[in-house]
């Protein structure tokens, strides 16, 4: 028989009614498992199915053309030995593909001219498919690089073979392109790092302060070998956070949950703090796990009006929507956008009925006993709609019926929003990418100097 989304939120809710500071155990049914699998392994053919062979460039969307994003690339770095530990591929499979990815980006030409892949050791956001070259007028993106740079230390503590010279290779070529990473350069207003740089008109007048995915950043600068940014970019990293409560959930504000996802797909920020969390006598992991239950019941109790928002079907992030519009729809106007960073906190409300399946996907080493639930709500209540091929589509936005009766869903799969699902379930499941990455000395050292203290990082700073 068949299991209920009722019945699947009561299992998980009694498996994870244990100390958060212990974490939840694994799903406590064959049938939760299952669904995980067949997830996590849906998704990973987006990245293994769909990648450039020639040079490990992962597209940003698919089955519409498109080109590179190098974030999605990262995210591609990281599924890959996940897809080894699953048996999806075998260990020399995803080492080749690893090496081929490593090698472009570390040969791949580095100068100021706008046909560059990158310039001081960072990357464009967004790449040519083929020729890896900068696409059209985009940015050379500080975060993009720090979500690449996730999966290259990543898989060069993840392939540590002494004895196989191609898993050496790996760990040669992330070092080299970590190490290039010139984070003073990226740093025009030190301490802190800037959002990007054009070479038709240098940098960006925003620099990353304040709470959102923006975290990993700042620990790969401050660990850096080579160029590390001075300690102080951390407090003014910290300095503008916002605290407050939204639907009884009192937490660090950033109302799309991305923010509160991408750091932690490679950093177990579980059981340490810095300066900020210990006096506010939390963590980071648990800030998210508090994010995503606000989000939860902003969904239940569905200010907005939106069609098929419950406490089964939520969650608000960056990601696809049906178009940017305003349309009268049951007597009321409403205000619909393309792709656009939806959320809700005390922060800000984004709002336009859009919901992404990443945003509860992303979120399930936090709140697995809600954020499971949501993803099989999702697939039973939408069916071939919302998951086919490479998993769950990006999103899709019931209220918005002029696309048909039953309202819109998106036709791609994003990369960026593929990443987080695979990346998180593992990480609840088996742990495998925090734990590979908490013996990783540049994200150590990087925390360190950001002031961690606690938990699995006790002994290990000097």
């Amino acid at each position: 028989m068949r299991p209920t989304v009722a019945w699947l939120a009561g299992a998980l809710l009694a498996a994870c009614s244990t100390n958060h500071a212990e974490g939840p155990p694994p799903p406590d049914s064959a049938q939760a498992a299952a669904f995980l699998d067949t997830v996590e392994a849906h998704t990973f053919d987006y990245f293994w199915d769909l990648t450039n062979t020639a040079n490990g460039l992962v597209p940003d969307r698919s089955p519409t053309p498109s080109f590179s994003s190098i974030a999605a690339v990262g995210f591609g770095l990281t599924a890959y030995p996940i897809g080894v530990e699953h048996g999806y591929i075998t260990r020399d499979q995803a080492r080749q593909r690893v090496v081929t990815t490593l090698r472009f980006f570390w040969t791949a030409r580095q100068d100021s001219t706008t046909a560059a892949t990158g310039y001081h050791g960072f990357f464009y956001h967004f790449l040519d498919m083929n020729s890896g070259a900068r696409y059209q007028q985009v940015e050379l993106s500080s975060i993009d690089t720090a979500l690449l740079l996730g999966g290259v230390l990543f898989c060069q503590s993840y392939f540590s073979d002494p004895a196989d010279a191609t898993e050496a290779e790996i760990r040669r070529l992330a070092d080299s392109i970590y190490a290039r990473a010139d984070w003073q350069w990226f740093s025009p207003r030190p301490p802190v790092v800037s959002l990007g740089w054009h070479p038709e008109s240098g940098f960006l007048a925003y620099d990353w302060r304040g709470y959102n995915e923006a975290m990993i950043l700042y620990i790969l600068a401050l660990g850096s070998p080579t160029h590390p940014v001075d300690t102080a970019a951390w407090s003014q990293w910290t300095g503008p956070y916002q605290w407050g409560t939204f639907y009884g959930q009192t937490h660090l504000g950033f109302a799309p949950l991305f923010g509160h996802q991408y750091s932690h797909v490679w950093i177990d920020f579980h059981g340490i703090q810095d300066p900020y969390m210990k006096a506010h006598g939390i963590d980071y992991f648990e800030n998210s796990r508090r994010a995503t239950y606000a989000q939860r019941s902003y969904a239940a109790a569905n200010p907005g009006g939106w069609t098929g928002y419950s406490d089964r079907i939520w969650g608000l992030t960056a990601s696809d929507g049906p178009g940017d519009a305003m349309l009268t729809l049951g007597g009321r106007m409403r205000q619909f956008h393309s792709y656009f960073a939806r959320g809700a906190s005390f922060t800000e409300v984004q709002d336009d009925g859009t919901i992404a399946p990443t945003a509860a996907g992303g979120s399930i080493p936090f709140a697995p006993e809600i954020a499971i639930p949501a993803l099989y709500a999702m697939r039973q209540t939408y069916g071939g709609a919302l998951f086919s091929s490479y998993g769950f589509r990006d999103a899709f936005n019931p209220t918005f019926t002029p696309a048909s009766a039953a309202g819109w869903f998106d036709v791609d799969y994003l990369g960026i929003d593929q990443g987080p699902i695979i990346a998180m379930i593992e990480n609840y499941r088996t742990g495998l990418v925090w734990r590979v990455m908490r013996g990783n000395p540049y994200i150590v050292r990087g925390l360190c100097r950001a002031r961690f203290t606690g938990g699995w990082l006790t002994g290990k700073c000097p």
